[in-house]
Parts: structure tokens; C-alpha cells; sequence
């Protein structure tokens, strides 16, 4: 009887993502982010879709997901953490969706910067079309208590990390999900970050990031976050207290229309988020009022992000308001810009 030689499954995936395939390659030019020399507007949203009674990501009602983003005009999507299923990704990129991967710092030895495994996943998935970019981390500025109270330790890991994609993948660019904007200590030791993503939470107008980006570097930037949920703790700015979807719509419509407006300095956005999350503030069985987030007082339009509520879409894909905003300003921006 002959031996039956077992390929591990990861080896699969390494040989199976690293065949000279083509696939798009992406760079940066100026304060552009390009695919295949064009410039490429992000039209985005981030992604982390978690079902009733979970508190777990799955990707379940992917395909009702993507047929719904494809609707509204988006072309990227951002996720908190790897997607590992290649069908995934597959399916992804059939859709013609690019996908932003991010990386923790600490995910227990897994995909994460601290043991230097992330640098396996981009190995494995680096010639997959999917990709745009690779993250490092999420508003970990708001953090210097994960790194010995000192962030610098974080930067130079995430400049580090930097360095090390630039030496496996010559066709994506890094980048990073930073708490509002970075300052000079940040950019100073951080000088590998190719692309400068931003979580921007200034009630409904983001414009004054673009002025002060454009001060401190000639780098591309986008926005990582941005949005606004559709529940009003108090009532306030003329929209009532309560599940409101038109404060959210509102908020959003000023946002992406303020972003379109200025991308001679930013590349796009990815809105927080695409659907709700009922695993964030209580039992996850339903959806409730309250959840926390650091610096998010700048959330409109009563500084309070109730943290279940900030999909486009609901969690049984029921579209908002929002959503509908999102569709016509997206569909009516090209894909590319030139400006």
C-alpha cells in the first residue's frame, strides 16, 4: 500500500496563493493610492459582521453582504482582523471588492505583530487580487498602557512591522488605522507606514483633518473611520431621542460629501460600519443602548456612539437610511480620481 503524503492546510493555502498569478499591484505616487498606475478613490466600508447571539466574526451572509455593498456602490472593504478562508477572499474579489487586512499587535501568537506570525499571512496571501493594503493596528495611540506606557514602543513595532511587508511584497502598500491624526513623534518613528489611515469622529464635518494632514506630510491618507450611528441618547440638533435614522443619514451625507470634496489630499473613506453590532454593549441576543469607545465624543449628533447601532444596514440587512445616502454619493464618484 502506498503512502499518502498529507499537505498541511496552510501549506496549501502558501502554494496555492503564491503560484505567479496576475493580480493588481498597488503603490503609492504622491498622495495617491494606485492599482495598476491608476488612482484609486476608496469607496469603502469597515466590515466585521457578527451574527444575533454571537460574538464571534462569520462570514455566513457574505454573498447577501457583497451583493448589498456592490448595490451601494462600494469597492473596499476594511477588516479588524485576517480573513483566512481563501473562498473568502475568492469571493471577495469576484465581486470586484478590494479588502484592507488588518493586523493586532497582540492576538495570542496568530496572525499578530508581537510574534512576528503576520508576517506569514502575507506571505501566504500576497499575490490573492483581494488585497489593497495592509494595516497595522487600530487607534492603538489611545493605548500606551499595551506598551509599557509608552507609545513611541508602539510606533517603532509598527515601523517595524512596516519594513518587513516591504521586503516580502514589493505590490501592496502598509498602512495604519491611527486615532485621529498623528503627530510629529508618530510620523517621525513610523516612516515605513506607506498610507495613513485615520478614525475621524468630528461631528459631521472631517474637512479640517485634510488642512492639517496636508501641513505636516505630502503621504496619502484616508479615513479608516468615519459615521455616525442612528440612535439619539438625547435629542438634540433638531433630531428626536431614539432609534433615529435620518440623524445618521444626515451625518453621513456631510461626511462622504466633505471627503469627495478634498481628494487631492485623501483617498477615501471606509464608514463605520456596514452592518449593526449587537455583540458590542450587552447581551448580544439583542440589540442595546450604550457601548464605549475612546475619543468619540465627536460623534454626531449628540457625542454619544451607542455602539450597536452604527450599520448602513441592520443586522438582518434591512437598509437604513444611511444606506441609501451611501449608494448615491458613492455611485456617483468614479472609481478613480484624478483630482
Amino acid at each position: 500500500m502506498k503512502k499518502i503524503l498529507l499537505i498541511p492546510i496552510i501549506l496549501l493555502v502558501l502554494i496555492s496563493c503564491n503560484k505567479e498569478v496576475k493580480s493588481d499591484k498597488v503603490t503609492v505616487s504622491g498622495r495617491k493610492i494606485m492599482v495598476n498606475n491608476q488612482p484609486y478613490l476608496i469607496k469603502g466600508i469597515c466590515y466585521h459582521p457578527v451574527p444575533k447571539g454571537s460574538d464571534k466574526r462569520d462570514f455566513g451572509n457574505l454573498t447577501q453582504d457583497l451583493s448589498l455593498m456592490k448595490e451601494a456602490g462600494i469597492n473596499t472593504i476594511r477588516v479588524y482582523e485576517p480573513i483566512e478562508e481563501v473562498a473568502v477572499l475568492n469571493e471577495i474579489d469576484k465581486a470586484e471588492i478590494k479588502v484592507i487586512i488588518g493586523f493586532g499587535y497582540n492576538q495570542g501568537g496568530k496572525n499578530d505583530i508581537l510574534s512576528g506570525t503576520f508576517i506569514n499571512y502575507v506571505n501566504a496571501f500576497k499575490n490573492h487580487n483581494a488585497i489593497l493594503m495592509w494595516e497595522l493596528g487600530n487607534e492603538y495611540n489611545y493605548h500606551p498602557e499595551w506598551f509599557e506606557g509608552d507609545i513611541k514602543n508602539w510606533y517603532k513595532a509598527m515601523n517595524d512591522a512596516s519594513e518587513m511587508i516591504h521586503k516580502n511584497d514589493k505590490n501592496h502598500p502598509t498602512t495604519t488605522a491611527h486615532g485621529d491624526l498623528p503627530d510629529a513623534v508618530a510620523l517621525s518613528i513610523a516612516k515605513n507606514i506607506d498610507v495613513w489611515g485615520m478614525n475621524v469622529y468630528r461631528w459631521d464635518n472631517p474637512e479640517t483633518i485634510f488642512v492639517e494632514w496636508k501641513k505636516v506630510t505630502k503621504k496619502p491618507m484616508y479615513l479608516s473611520e468615519a459615521g455616525a450611528d442612528s440612535y439619539m441618547v438625547v435629542e438634540k440638533s433638531g433630531y428626536k431621542k431614539g432609534i433615529n435614522e435620518k440623524a445618521q443619514a444626515d451625518a453621513t451625507l456631510k461626511i462622504i460629501t466633505k471627503t469627495f470634496s478634498n481628494t487631492n489630499i485623501c483617498s477615501g473613506v471606509t464608514l463605520f460600519s456596514f452592518t449593526d453590532g449587537w455583540w458590542k454593549a450587552g447581551n448580544n441576543t439583542k440589540q442595546d443602548i450604550g457601548g464605549w469607545a475612546p475619543k468619540s465624543s465627536g460623534v454626531p449628533y449628540d457625542g454619544a456612539p451607542n455602539e450597536e447601532f452604527w450599520g448602513i444596514v441592520g443586522i438582518n440587512r434591512n437598509k437604513k437610511q444611511a444606506f441609501t445616502i451611501v449608494k448615491e454619493q458613492y455611485l456617483s464618484k468614479k472609481q478613480t480620481s484624478n483630482e
